[in-house]
């Protein structure tokens, strides 16, 4: 004899039903989202910086702050320097603009830096600064001004970190000139 079976259906064995037929999709789902985290591509520096407009607004505040700063500026005891900050000035809107185009070379922006006075790096910074003749202290300061002016416009520590370590990268190239006067 046959037995009837039971064609109806409860809230439980529904509820129930879903949750074998949904938890695969979900285990799926979680690893489609962790393998799209590892595939999507970090933002650059030059966009968590905010681009070309953030980063020429750090520049103009940081330029400025050099000229004033006793060491390395209008008042220093290097001649050189106190020479351009004093007397050179009219060009300084024009070396913020080459300062933005290295920040946003350097982070990994669409704009590219070439240097005015080429030299041995890609970059050429010691043949800019040569005459300078900035010692490894003076350059220091600039590194402390540039990281005052980072706290300023309160860029988050992680990019201020890759900024610093980026700009500390081309100390030699910057301090040649002294280094070259004083074996001579």
């Amino acid at each position: 004899m046959a037995q009837a079976v039971s064609a109806s259906i409860t809230r439980r064995t529904l509820v129930a039903g879903l949750a074998v037929t949904v938890a695969p999709m979900a285990v799926l789902a979680v690893a489609h989202n962790a393998q799209a985290k590892q595939t999507t591509p970090e933002k650059s520096l030059y966009e968590r910086l905010g681009g070309v407009f953030a980063i020429a607004a750090v520049v103009d505040h940081f330029s400025d702050a050099v000229v004033k700063n006793k060491i390395v500026g209008q008042r220093s005891k290097n001649s050189q320097l106190r020479k351009w900050h004093t007397k050179n000035l009219g060009r300084l809107p024009g070396l913020k603009f080459m300062r933005t185009l290295w920040v946003c070379d350097v982070s990994g922006g669409p704009f590219k830096f070439t240097a005015t006075k080429p030299g041995t790096t890609p970059l050429g910074l010691e043949e800019a600064h040569r005459d300078l003749r900035i010692s490894p202290a003076e350059f220091d300061e600039v590194a402390a001004e540039l990281g005052r002016t980072l706290d300023f416009f309160k860029v988050p520590k992680p990019e201020k970190a890759e900024v610093m370590a980026a700009f500390a990268a081309h100390k030699d190239e910057v301090t040649a000139g002294y280094v070259a006067a004083k074996r001579g």
